[in-house]
């Protein structure tokens, strides 16, 4: 066993099993409550070419933030045991902020699996900030949780950091990937509370705590009133994902890549999303929100 660390919030994590793979390529599970997990996905690709990747997007359940704590923890864990049981992945990619800071630690005790998860991307966007100050742009149920705070008070020393919760914007960007027009008044009304000014500071970095925000993020360039950096996480989730399994393998040909999703409402429109980011083949497997 090793002990792991996740290199967005750099705290210490729960044990993750040591991996061997035995020379074959690994199968990764990527998982997010709709289109967000598909810029992890993306980063993790490029790390590990080799690899089978199934993405499975709960769109039966979407929008995560609206559901009670006790039903999230309960709906993640029972859509994970079927998805492991049908896929068997050497890894699990949590791609969805609100899942993580609430379910990982039920995931981890109950999965002999290594997984990975997205947090508030905190600690780089303060250790970048020249102005020193910081917006975190979330779901209000992750601006909301202890484990956000925590970071807040562990790395934002030093720093002012102003906390937003976006209670639309995972739901305009998902409108805007299935080729809807974008809602661009609404977005700017979305992203505004993250630039503050006291005095001659001014925010000059906002972490992206969604990972449907990165889809919009040429978007939310244009409509801002300042330039800042835009901190995203899927980065360091592919670095950490390497440390995980290791350096890709030799090459052949494109890996399998499989979407899956829980409802399937959008099937049309959302095949030609994953096509385009390299999942060819979309199906359902019906699991409803109860």
């Amino acid at each position: 066993m090793r002990i792991a660390f996740d290199p967005l919030a750099g705290m210490k994590l729960s044990p993750t099993p040591s991996i061997d793979l035995a020379g074959r390529p690994p199968t990764i599970l990527v998982f997010d409550s709709g289109l967000g997990g598909l810029t992890v996905h993306r980063e993790l690709v490029r790390a590990r070419p080799d690899a089978r990747f199934v993405y499975c997007a709960d769109d039966a359940a979407f929008p995560y933030g609206a559901l009670a704590e006790d039903h999230l923890v309960a709906r993640v864990l029972a859509v994970m045991e079927r998805l492991i049981a049908a896929h068997a992945p050497d890894c699990v990619v949590i791609a969805c902020n609100t899942a993580s800071t609430l379910v990982l630690p039920h995931l981890r005790a109950r999965f002999a699996l290594p997984f990975v998860g997205t947090v508030p991307a905190i600690k780089p966007a303060c250790e970048g900030s020249a102005s020193r100050m910081v917006s975190v742009l979330a779901t209000p149920g992750t601006v909301a949780r202890d484990y956000t705070k925590a970071l807040v008070a562990t790395y934002g020393a030093g720093c002012t950091v102003t906390l937003v919760g976006a209670p639309r914007l995972a739901g305009l960007a998902e409108a805007t990937m299935r080729g809807e027009q974008a809602d661009l008044p609404a977005i700017a009304a979305e992203i505004a509370p993250c630039f503050v000014t006291e005095g001659p500071r001014r925010t000059d970095a906002v972490a992206l705590a969604c990972t449907h925000y990165p889809l919009l993020v040429e978007t939310f360039r244009a409509l801002a009133p300042w330039p800042v950096d835009w901190i995203d996480p899927a980065p360091a989730i592919a670095r950490r994902l390497t440390q995980i399994l290791g350096p890709a393998g030799p090459v052949a040909g494109p890996a399998p890549a499989t979407a899956i999703l829980t409802g399937g409402a959008a099937l049309t429109s959302l095949s030609g999303v994953f096509q385009r980011f390299g999942l060819p083949q979309t199906r359902v497997e019906p699991l409803p929100l109860h």
